[in-house]
């Protein structure tokens, strides 16, 4: 039981390297909104903005999965400490190992769901996770997040856009995105509820 925990928690870490590693990813994407701006290359500017965005996303996703593994750990060293570790428990740990390797995280996600069956009768639930990152599921870019972000980004630089804006030709094409953010008062109570776990398990 113990080499799973370890990689319960190795996984919750790699996940969360993935997720700073989308934040760099986003930051880079808007410094060539920026340049793309300045050089009157709106179109250029725009698909710069819908990748800043994807990785925005991105990052949330996975900052959130990152967030449930380390939960579930946090639960499965209490039960391990306490010496209530079920059969239940013991029938999904058998099959961690592969998924929690393979960093898939829709298999991740789906031992995830184990676990937390196996804890229904524990108060602290992860009640923040509604639904796993899903990489198969698709949706078009709101063309007003990426307006609003290329705003955004001309305001922080004091560049002139909307003038330029009107020079641009809309691409008809939809963005593809993965997964969708969370909401500010949801990453706030997700944050909340993590601190009191690893409180709890300290």
């Amino acid at each position: 039981m113990e080499n799973q925990l370890f990689n319960l928690k190795f996984t919750a870490k790699q996940l969360n390297r993935m997720s700073k590693r989308a934040e760099k990813d986003e930051k880079a994407e808007k410094a060539k909104v920026k340049k793309a701006i300045e050089k009157g290359n709106m179109e250029g500017a725009r698909i710069y903005a819908q990748n800043a965005i994807r990785q925005k996303n991105q990052a949330i996703n996975y900052l959130r999965l990152s967030s449930r593994v380390d939960a579930v750990a946090s639960r499965v060293e209490s039960a391990v400490k306490m010496q209530m570790v079920t059969k239940q428990m013991a029938g999904v740990v058998k099959g961690m190992d592969a998924s929690l390797q393979s960093m898939d995280v829709e298999k991740i996600a789906r031992v995830m769901d184990g676990f937390e069956k196996s804890f229904e009768d524990v108060d602290v639930r992860s009640e923040y996770i509604e639904q796993a990152i899903n990489s198969s599921t698709s949706a078009a870019m709101p063309e007003e997040d990426v307006e609003n972000l290329l705003q955004q980004v001309a305001d922080e630089h004091g560049l002139e856009f909307r003038s330029k804006m009107n020079q641009a030709t809309p691409s008809s094409e939809p963005v593809v995105q993965q997964g969708a953010s969370l909401p500010e008062a949801e990453e706030d109570k997700l944050a909340e509820r993590l601190r009191r776990l690893r409180e709890q398990a300290a």
